[in-house]
């Protein structure tokens, strides 16, 4: 009887494993190499990093329930062209506005507020965005942690790809922004986005 059910266990076994699909091996060749992604940091990590090599700061101010913001994460910060831009010229930053841990950069401490109505909203955002709670909301900061501007809403991948290289080229120092995107823009980014850059 034993030597029966371990044979009807052996036989089960064999025909399992026969109809399993192989696991996939990816080489060090293999041409799907993983997608390029923003080098995210929290704003902490952001001002240390300053301090020793300046760069200016590009901050994502969001919240958990902003269905916008995740239209952004997917659809705007995941373009090549994007990624490789702010990499090489920011520091790029995520900050939940809502979030409640005290955030110090050098002797300030910025801290959560909340309010009678339940949804607070913490200090740092709140000065960042000028007290304009609005998400999401991008923020662009010179090297010295100055703010140049913070820029409500939704920011389709074109539209931020020209505020990107307007701030990060200092062109917003030059020029206004619409005579930027119809004259150097046009003549130096034309088709980066579309060209999988």
């Amino acid at each position: 009887m034993n030597r029966l059910l371990l044979t009807a266990f052996v036989l089960i076994g064999l025909t399992i494993s026969a109809f399993r699909l192989p696991t996939p091996v990816l080489s060090a060749t293999d041409p799907t190499p993983a997608p390029k992604r923003i080098k995210w940091l929290t704003v902490e990590e952001a001002y240390l990093a300053t301090q020793k090599k300046p760069k200016k700061f590009v901050i994502d101010v969001y919240t958990d329930w902003c269905g916008w913001c995740k239209v952004m994460d997917r659809e705007t910060f995941t373009k090549p062209a994007i990624v490789d831009y702010v990499n090489e010229n920011f520091y790029a930053v995520k900050l939940n506005a809502e979030q409640t841990a005290d955030i110090t950069l050098g002797k300030q401490t910025f801290k959560y507020v909340g309010t009678a109505s339940g949804r607070g909203a913490h200090e740092l955002a709140a000065a960042l965005m000028r007290n304009q709670m609005s998400y999401p909301t991008t923020v662009f900061l010179d090297e010295k942690f100055n703010l140049i501007q913070p820029i409500a809403g939704y920011l389709e991948p074109r539209t931020f790809h020209q505020i990107i290289t307007y701030f990060g080229r200092d062109y917003h120092q030059k020029e206004p922004f619409d005579q930027y995107k119809a004259g150097t823009y046009a003549k130096t980014f034309q088709g980066s986005l579309t060209a999988g850059k």
